[in-house]
C-alpha cells in the first residue's frame, strides 16, 4: 500500500527535528514513533554507561545493546552530553535553538538547575513544542515524587485487577511495562497535535505527560465500573474482563481463545462444539438469562473443547465467524504466518552487533517512510563527533538517514 515519493516531497515528519532527553521506556517509546514517522531524533545521554535501559537484558556483542534497548531505539542518533558541564550544555542549547520538539522526562527542578526548564528554553527558541514526561502530574500533592512502571501499576490499582479474577488475594503487576508504553503513546500524540499548532500559529507550547493520570485514564476507561456514577450502582471494574471463568479454553492438544461478544453467537458456538441443544435448556432459554449466566457458559464451553484438537475448533469456529485463536507460547510469536506475511519481524545487519529482527511499526500509511532506510540503534554517543561538527546537517550528511 505504499506510494513511493518523489526526492522533493516531504515525507509525514521528515524535516521535523526532534531533541530527546529521555530514558528507560516511556520517552524513548515515545521518541522512537516519532522517528519511525521520519522525524530527526538526536538522543542525548548521560557520560559513561548512557541510557540504562542499554542494559536491561543480555546483548549480542556489545555491552549496552539490550534487547529492549534495541527495540525502542533504532532511527535515532546519539550523543553524549554532560549537562553539568558549559561547554556540553552549550552544544544542548545549540541543538535546541534549532529543534522542533523537546522530549524530557527529567524532574523540573533539575532541568531549572541547568537552565532546561520551558521558560528559559521559551526565551531562545519561541516556538519550540516543550514535552515533560511526568510521573505525576504537577499540580499535585505526587507531583516531586519518582515513577516507575511498578509504582504507577499500584498507584492506579491495577495491581488489584488479578486477584479480583483468580482469588489470590497478592497485589501483583501485569508481566509488561504496560504504564511506561501507555504513557509514551499519550507523549506522542501530544507532541503531534503540540507541532500542528506550531505549523498552524508559530507557536511553540508545554506539553504536561504525567504517567500517572495517562495510566489511570487508560486502565479506568472501563474498570472505574459503577463507581461512573454518583452514587455508584455496581462494583468497581469490568466484570467481563475480571470474570475467572473467561479464560483460554483446554482442547485435545493445547488452548484456545473463543470469543462469546454476542447473544447469537452462543448458539454457533455450541453448535460447533457438538452440542447444539445444550441451550434449549429452561434456565438459558433467554438473552438476559444468558447474560446472567455467562460464567455458567464459559465451564460449559471449557468441558466440551478437549473433545476437540486446537485446528479442528478454529477451523469450526472460522467457518461460523466466531472470533477465535490459537494460544501461542510466547517463544514462538517469531513463527506465526500473519506476522510473516506482513514483514513484521524484518532481519536487519547491525553494523556492530550483526544480524538483528526489528519489528515494523504497526501503523501504515499510504504515503510512508517505509522506502528510507532506518537508522539502527546507535551504540553510546556514536554519532557525537557528527552532531557536534555539523549539528542537524549531520542527518542529511548521513548515507543511512
Amino acid at each position: 500500500m505504499t506510494v513511493t515519493q518523489g526526492s522533493e516531497a516531504p515525507v509525514l515528519l521528515e524535516g521535523i527535528r526532534v531533541v530527546d532527553l529521555t530514558t528507560v521506556v516511556f520517552g524513548p517509546y515515545a521518541t522512537q514513533v516519532l522517528a519511525d514517522l521520519g522525524a530527526q531524533v538526536i538522543k542525548v545521554e548521560s557520560p559513561g554507561q548512557g541510557d540504562a535501559f542499554r542494559w536491561s537484558g543480555k546483548a549480542a556483542v556489545t555491552p549496552g545493546m539490550a534487547p529492549g534497548w534495541m527495540a525502542l531505539n533504532r532511527g535515532k542518533k546519539s550523543i553524549v552530553l554532560d549537562l553539568k558541564d558549559d561547554a556540553d550544555r552549550a552544544v544542548m542549547l545549540d541543538l535546541l535553538r534549532e529543534a522542533d520538539v523537546f522530549i524530557v522526562n527529567v524532574r523540573g527542578k533539575a532541568l531549572e538547575r541547568i537552565g532546561l526548564d520551558p521558560q528559559s528554553l521559551r526565551e531562545c527558541n519561541p516556538g519550540l513544542v516543550y514535552v515533560h514526561c511526568l510521573g505525576f502530574g504537577q499540580e499535585g500533592p505526587y507531583a516531586d515524587l519518582q515513577a516507575y512502571d511498578d509504582v504507577i501499576q499500584a498507584a492506579t490499582g491495577t495491581t488489584t485487577l488479578l486477584p479480583r479474577v483468580d482469588g489470590d488475594a497478592r497485589p501483583r503487576y501485569l508481566p509488561s511495562l504496560i504504564a511506561d508504553k501507555v504513557a509514551g503513546l499519550h507523549a506522542v500524540y501530544g507532541a503531534l497535535a503540540a507541532i500542528i499548532h506550531k505549523q498552524r500559529t508559530g507557536q511553540g507550547q508545554l506539553v504536561e505527560v504525567p504517567m500517572f493520570e495517562a495510566f489511570s485514564s487508560f486502565m479506568l476507561l472501563e474498570h472505574l465500573g459503577g463507581l461512573t456514577f454518583d452514587p455508584p450502582n455496581a462494583p468497581v471494574g469490568y466484570a467481563r474482563q475480571i470474570d475467572p471463568d473467561r479464560q483460554p479454553f483446554p482442547t485435545a492438544d493445547g488452548h484456545v481463545s473463543i470469543v462469546a461478544y454476542t447473544d447469537d453467537a452462543w448458539h454457533r458456538i455450541f453448535a460447533l462444539l457438538d452440542q447444539p441443544d445444550f441451550l434449549g435448556q429452561d434456565h438459558l432459554a433467554t438473552p438476559q438469562q444468558r447474560a446472567r449466566a455467562q460464567a455458567e457458559l464459559y465451564r460449559a464451553i471449557a468441558s466440551f473443547t478437549p473433545q476437540l484438537t486446537t485446528r479442528e475448533i478454529l477451523e469450526r469456529c472460522h467457518a461460523a465467524q466466531i472470533p477465535a485463536q490459537a494460544v501461542r507460547d510466547l517463544s514462538d510469536i517469531m513463527a506465526d504466518p500473519h506476522l510473516a506475511a506482513t514483514g513484521f519481524f524484518k532481519k536487519r545487519d547491525h553494523p556492530v552487533e550483526g544480524a538483528w529482527f526489528e519489528q515494523s511499526a504497526p501503523v501504515r500509511f499510504e504515503v510512508s517512510t517505509e522506502g528510507k532506510r532506518t537508522l539502527p540503534p546507535p551504540l553510546v554517543g556514536q554519532d557525537g563527533k557528527e552532531i557536534r561538527k555539523r549539528m542537524w546537517s549531520a542527518f542529511q550528511a548521513d548515507p543511512n538517514g
